[in-house]
C-alpha cells in the first residue's frame, strides 16, 4: 500500500469517526439541553408519584351561624393496574410477608427492617426474572395480591372472596391505568388503612382524599343553598381528575369564594419501584375555601316551608312559594319553593330543580296595582280620598276595553285598592300616563333581575310598545310577567321609606379564623316614591284586609296587616299541536285555572317583614271562587301569626280572645 493510499484511507476512517462522534455529540446536546424538559418530565412520571390533596370547601351557614352545608373528608382507594402486574413492585409485599415472620424481626429498627425487606425483594425479583420455571413473575404478583386481600378485607368490611373478585374483575376489564376499589371511606377508617398499607409494604393501592358535601337540613332552603357536582379535567399527565364545583343556588353563585385550592404530595420510587422515604419537601398544602353566611333565619325558613306545604295540601296545588324579607335592609329571611328536592340525595331534580321564587314568571294580577296607584299618589294627581268613577263594571274607549267581575260606581282611591277594581285602577293609570306608568314599573324593579346572589334568576318581562291595550292590561296585572322575588322587592319599597333596596341572600364572607372578608351591607337601588307616599299607601293597603276588602283571610289577631291580593288567569302551557303538518302553539288562557297571590306586610304602620305567597293552579274544591284572598291570604295569615311570635312583635291592635282561641284550635287541627 502506497503512502498516499494509506493517507486517503486514514482520512476516510477519521472522517467517518469524527462524523459519528459529531452526531453523538449533537444528540447529547439535544438530550441535555434542547429536550431536557421533556426527558425530565418523562423521568418524573416514572419515578415520581403525585397525590392530589383536595382543598376543603367552605361552609354555608345561616344568619345565626347554624351550619347548612359543609364538606366531610372522605377517601377513595384505587388499584394501580400497572403496579399489580409489575413483579418489581409486588415483590415488596411478598418480601415483607416472608421476613416479618422471621425470628428477631421485632428487635430490628426501621433502617434494618428496610434493608432486610430490600434484600429479600432482590432475591425474589432475581429468581422470578432468571428462573421463571421456579417462581414466575405472574405467581409473585398473585401472591402479592393475595397478601393484600388478607390484610385489607376485614378493615374494609368485605369478605376475602368478595374483595379478591372485585380486584380481579378490575384487572380483567382494563389493561393499564387505575380503577376505583372503594369510594367515600370515612377519614378515620382511611387513615388506619393507609397506616396498615405503609407498615406492611402493601403495594398497588392509592389513597385519594377528597370531600363529600353534606347538608344538615337537606329538605330546607334547597333552592337557596343549592348543591355541588364534579367537573372533569385532565392533569399534566393526561389523567382524568374531578373537582367539586357549585352547580346551583348559593353553591354555584358563590363558588369562587367557597371552593378550596387543591394541593399535592409527591413521593418517589427507586429503580426497583420501592418508595424512597424522607421526601418531605415535595408537598404543597391545600387551601381551604371561605365560608358564606346567609341572611336566612332557619327558624323563619321552617315556618315558611311548613305553612307552604300545608297550604298546597289544603288548596290542592303542587307549585308555589313563600318569601319573607326584611324591608329595611333587603335581607331575605326565608325563601321556600315547591316542588323541591333533597340536597343529600339530589332526588326529584327534574321536577323540583327550579326555584319558583326567582325563576317562575307569571302574570301578577292585582298585586301590580300598587304601581299605578302609588305613582299617581306620588305625583300629586290624586289623594287617598279622591273619587274615581268605575263605570259600573265595564269601560270601553276605542280599542281599549276593561271589565270587572264586581261592578262598582264611585269609589275613593282607597276604595279602588280595597275592592281591587280593575277599571278604577286603569282610570288612575290614565291620569299618570303611559310613559310615567312604565317608568314606575321599572323603578319598582319589574322587567329586570333583582341581582340576588342566586343562580338562574329570571328577569320577568315588561313590554312598552306604546300599545294602549297593553297599557290598560298592565295596569291591573296582565301583559307583564314577574317573579315572586320582584313582587317582594316592590312591596318592600312601600313597607320601608319608599326606597327600593336590592334583595340579598348573602350576609358576609368569612375566613376560617373568623375574619370577615366581605360584608354585604344594605344597598339602595333607587327611590321609587316619597316617604309620605309610602305611608299613605300602607294605610290604603290596610283596607284590603279590612271587613270590606278582598283579603279578610290574611288578617292576624292583634296586628294591622297591609297588603294586596292577586288573581290572574293561567296561560295555556300545553305543548304545541301539529296541525296539517305545522307546529302550532297552544295560546290563550286556561279556563278555570289561576295563579293566586298575596303580598303583605306587618305591622302595617312600621313593618318588620314583608311576606309574599304565590300558589300556582290551586284546585280547592271547598271554595266557590279561586281568588288570592282566601287562598294565598290564608297562608300569609298563618305564616305571619307564627312570625309575630318568633320575632316577639308587640301587638298593635286589641286581641279578641275568643277569636284567638278559635284560631289556635283551627291551627292545631290543621297540623294534626
Amino acid at each position: 500500500m502506497t503512502t498516499k493510499g494509506f493517507q486517503i484511507r486514514s482520512f476516510a476512517m477519521t472522517s467517518v469517526l469524527v462524523g459519528m462522534l459529531s452526531v453523538l455529540s449533537g444528540r447529547l446536546i439535544q438530550v441535555q439541553f434542547l429536550d431536557r424538559k421533556h426527558y425530565k418530565e418523562k423521568a418524573a412520571r416514572t419515578f415520581d408519584h403525585p397525590e392530589t390533596l383536595s382543598g376543603l370547601r367552605g361552609k354555608i351557614v345561616d344568619r345565626n351561624e347554624e351550619v347548612l352545608a359543609k364538606s366531610m373528608p372522605v377517601t377513595s382507594i384505587t388499584v394501580d393496574i400497572n403496579h399489580m402486574r409489575d413483579v418489581k413492585v409486588m415483590s415488596s409485599t411478598v418480601a415483607y410477608e416472608r421476613v416479618s415472620s422471621m425470628e428477631g424481626w421485632d428487635q430490628l429498627d426501621a433502617v434494618k427492617r428496610r434493608a432486610r425487606v430490600a434484600a429479600e425483594r432482590y432475591d425474589i425479583v432475581d429468581l422470578a426474572t432468571n428462573h421463571p420455571e421456579s417462581l414466575s413473575p405472574e405467581h409473585v404478583c398473585e401472591m402479592g395480591i393475595e397478601r393484600a386481600v388478607n390484610v385489607l378485607a376485614r378493615p374494609l368490611g368485605m369478605r376475602r372472596e368478595e374483595l379478591m373478585e372485585k380486584i380481579k374483575k378490575g384487572l380483567g376489564d382494563r389493561k393499564t391505568g387505575e380503577f376505583e376499589l372503594v369510594a367515600d371511606l370515612p377519614d378515620d377508617v382511611a387513615s388506619g388503612l393507609r397506616e396498615m398499607v405503609d407498615q406492611q409494604w402493601i403495594e398497588g393501592f392509592h389513597f385519594k382524599g377528597s370531600f363529600k358535601r353534606w347538608y344538615s337540613s337537606p329538605d330546607l332552603a334547597s333552592h337557596v343553598v343549592g348543591y355541588t357536582g364534579e367537573k372533569e379535567e385532565k392533569d399534566a399527565d393526561g389523567r382524568t381528575t374531578y373537582t367539586q364545583v357549585g352547580k346551583f343556588g348559593v353553591e354555584a353563585a358563590l363558588d369562587e369564594y367557597l371552593e378550596g385550592k387543591d394541593g399535592w404530595r409527591r413521593y418517589k420510587r427507586d429503580m426497583w419501584g420501592m418508595k424512597i422515604p424522607g421526601d418531605s419537601d415535595c408537598l404543597s398544602p391545600p387551601k381551604a375555601g371561605l365560608n358564606v353566611q346567609l341572611t336566612l333565619d332557619m327558624a323563619v325558613q321552617s315556618i315558611a316551608e311548613e305553612e307552604l306545604d300545608a297550604g298546597l295540601k289544603e288548596f290542592v296545588a303542587t307549585k308555589g312559594c313563600v318569601i319573607v324579607m326584611d324591608p329595611k335592609t333587603g335581607e331575605i329571611l326565608a325563601m321556600a319553593s315547591r316542588p323541591t328536592f333533597n340536597l343529600n340525595r339530589l332526588d326529584n331534580l327534574v321536577e323540583g330543580g327550579r326555584n319558583f321564587a326567582t325563576q317562575a314568571m307569571y302574570e301578577p294580577g292585582s298585586t301590580i296595582k300598587i304601581v299605578a296607584t302609588s305613582g299617581a299618589l306620588n305625583e300629586g294627581l290624586v289623594s287617598p280620598q279622591t273619587s274615581i268613577f268605575c263605570h259600573n263594571g265595564h269601560y270601553s274607549d276605542g280599542v281599549v276595553s276593561v271589565s270587572d267581575e264586581h261592578p262598582q260606581g264611585m269609589l275613593t282611591f282607597e276604595g279602588v285598592l280595597e275592592k281591587s277594581n280593575n277599571i278604577g285602577t286603569y282610570m288612575i293609570a290614565r291620569q299618570l300616563g303611559m310613559k310615567r306608568f312604565y317608568d314606575y314599573v321599572g323603578a319598582y324593579g319589574y322587567g329586570q333581575k333583582t341581582g340576588v346572589s342566586l343562580s338562574g334568576e329570571s328577569s320577568g318581562r315588561v313590554r312598552n310598545k306604546g300599545n294602549p291595550v297593553d297599557f290598560s292590561r298592565a295596569a291591573y296585572g296582565y301583559a307583564v310577567a314577574v317573579t315572586p322575588l320582584q313582587v317582594a322587592t316592590a312591596f318592600s319599597a312601600i313597607a320601608s321609606d319608599g326606597q327600593r333596596r336590592k334583595p340579598h341572600i348573602v350576609k358576609s364572607i368569612i375566613a376560617n379564623d373568623g375574619t370577615v372578608v366581605e360584608d354585604y351591607a344594605p344597598e339602595v337601588v333607587c327611590r321609587v316614591i316619597k316617604p309620605e307616599t309610602a305611608k299613605e299607601m300602607r294605610y290604603a293597603l290596610t283596607k284590603v284586609t279590612g271587613e270590606g276588602g278582598t283579603a279578610k283571610a290574611a288578617r292576624v289577631q292583634g296586628f294591622e296587616v297591609a297588603g294586596k291580593t292577586g288573581t290572574a288567569r293561567r296561560m295555556n302551557d300545553a305543548p304545541p299541536k301539529i296541525v296539517n303538518g305545522h307546529r302550532v302553539k297552544s295560546g290563550g288562557y286556561q279556563e278555570g285555572h289561576y295563579t293566586v297571590s298575596f303580598a303583605g306586610m306587618m305591622p302595617a304602620e312600621n313593618p318588620s317583614f314583608v311576606c309574599v305567597v304565590v300558589i300556582d293552579d290551586p284546585r280547592a274544591p271547598q271554595l266557590a271562587h279561586l281568588y288570592g284572598g282566601p287562598i294565598a291570604g290564608a297562608v300569609f295569615s298563618r305564616v305571619a301569626t307564627r312570625l309575630a311570635e318568633h320575632m316577639n312583635l308587640t301587638p298593635t291592635e286589641p286581641v279578641n280572645s275568643k277569636l284567638a282561641e278559635v284560631d289556635k284550635k283551627s291551627e292545631r287541627s290543621r297540623h294534626q
